[in-house]
C-alpha cells in the first residue's frame, strides 16, 4: 500500500461512548479514520484545528444541541455533517437540513446504514471538486462555479449550504421549467426517500432569503400552487 495514502478522517461528536465505539468500530472496517469527543466544544474545538472529511454530531449533547454546534461550522467550513438524534419529528429533521445539516439518521440505527451514507456523501463531494459538477458558466446575472461550489449573484458571492447550491444549481439550469417538489428531491438528494416535501419547502424559503439580501424586490424563484416551483432570471 502507498504509504503516502491517508485514509479520510471522521469527526464523532457524541456523548454516549457506546453509540461512539460502535460508529468508530464500523468507521475502522471500511477504511476511515475517526476521532471521538463528547461535547459540542470539544468539536468546534477540534475542527478549528484540523480537516476532517465529515462530522457525525449528535443532537443531543451535554454543553449545548448538536443544531447549535452546526451553525457555528457552517460560519467557518462546509465539511459534511451527519446529524444523530433520539428524535424522529420532521420539524427537526428539516431544521438539521436547512441549517445546513447534510443527512440525518434517528436511534436507534444500524451503524452500516450510517457507514453507507458517510460514503455516498463523501463520494458526491469528490465528484464536486474534481469539477465533474461542470466548471464555470453564466446563467442572467448569476455565475456558477461548479469546481469551486460557489453561486454568486450580480458578483456577489452567496453563503448557501450543500442542498442550496445543488438546489439552486438545478434551478438555474432549468429556467422557466416548473419542477415539482418530487423531482427536486431526487435530482438534490443523494437519499431522496429521507427527505420529504417540507424539507424542499424550507430550502426554497432559505435561498429566496438569500437571493433577496443581494437583490431586493426581485422574486427569482416562483410558485407554482399545487405544483412546485420555477426559476426566472
Amino acid at each position: 500500500m502507498d504509504s503516502n495514502w491517508s485514509r479520510p478522517c471522521v469527526l464523532i461528536v457524541e456523548d454516549e461512548p457506546s453509540i461512539a465505539d460502535n460508529i468508530r468500530f464500523g468507521l475502522g472496517k471500511e477504511g476511515f479514520e475517526s476521532e471521538w469527543v463528547t461535547t459540542g466544544g470539544e468539536g468546534l474545538q477540534k475542527i478549528s484545528e484540523k480537516e476532517y472529511a465529515l462530522v457525525v454530531l449528535d443532537v443531543g449533547l451535554p454543553d449545548t444541541t448538536g443544531f447549535e454546534v452546526c451553525k457555528q461550522i457552517r460560519a467557518v467550513s462546509q465539511v459534511p455533517i451527519v446529524f444523530l438524534t433520539a428524535r424522529n419529528e420532521e420539524i427537526d429533521r428539516i431544521l438539521g437540513l436547512e441549517i445546513g445539516g447534510d443527512d440525518y439518521v434517528c436511534k436507534p440505527f444500524s451503524v452500516r446504514e450510517l457507514v453507507a451514507r458517510v460514503r455516498v456523501i463523501l463520494k458526491r463531494g469528490r465528484l464536486e471538486e474534481r469539477g465533474e459538477e461542470g466548471s464555470e458558466s453564466v446563467f442572467g446575472p448569476f455565475s456558477l462555479d461548479g469546481e469551486r461550489y460557489q453561486i454568486s449573484l450580480a458578483e456577489r458571492l452567496l453563503s448557501l449550504t450543500r442542498y442550496e447550491f445543488r438546489m439552486l444549481k438545478v434551478f438555474l439550469e432549468r429556467p422557466g421549467r416548473v419542477l415539482t417538489r418530487e423531482q427536486l428531491m431526487y435530482q438534490v438528494w443523494e437519499e431522496p426517500e429521507a427527505s420529504g416535501e417540507r424539507t424542499v419547502d424550507a430550502h426554497v424559503k432559505s435561498i429566496r432569503a438569500k437571493l433577496r439580501e443581494v437583490s431586493p424586490g426581485v422574486e427569482y424563484i416562483q410558485t407554482h400552487r399545487g405544483i412546485g416551483y420555477s426559476m426566472q432570471y
